[in-house]
């Protein structure tokens, strides 16, 4: 299934001339990876931040610590600022932001393993678009849904 969500939207973004840079954390580069299997990637993907801990997200994305700090690492408000950040650190046109907690440890009754969250953001438009999921399954299973339900979000934002 991935292939083929990474087929349609490397067809959507070439047909409208635009780049792609990601901002990832708990998938740790696998949609970049994906994107990038592709040949012909480099005609649409930018490039790609794995800002795994909260210090890379500041240093990275300039997120600032008091963001992290008030919302979480794993939060709406943190992809958003993954989202803005990979725009604002790069010469994309679209962004695709994700952050969760993958297991099988990390956990909370708050923030249970399985929680993503995953944002889009347009380089000419303050809008931000994101989903919460809880997926089940391990660590494998969680992040390859992470994956496809970020593809799946970014075909929808186009």
């Amino acid at each position: 299934m991935t292939n083929a969500l990474i087929e349609q939207l490397s067809l959507i973004l070439e047909s409208h001339g635009m780049m792609l840079a990601t901002a990832e954390s708990c998938t740790g580069g696998m949609i970049a990876a994906a994107i990038t299997d592709r040949p012909g990637s480099s005609a649409i993907f930018e490039r790609g931040f794995i800002t795994y801990s909260n210090q890379s997200k500041s240093e990275l994305l300039d997120i600032s610590e008091a963001l992290i700090e008030e919302h979480g690492a794993v939060s709406a408000a943190t992809a958003a600022a993954m989202a803005r950040g990979a725009l604002n650190r790069s010469t994309a046109d679209i962004s695709l932001a994700i952050t969760g907690i993958a297991g099988p440890g990390g956990g909370t009754a708050e923030k249970p393993v399985g929680l993503v969250y995953i944002a889009c953001a347009a380089r000419d438009s303050d809008t931000v678009q994101f989903e919460e999921h809880r997926f089940k399954g391990d660590r494998a299973a969680i992040r390859q849904h992470s994956v496809e339900s970020a593809l799946k979000l970014l075909l929808k934002f186009l």
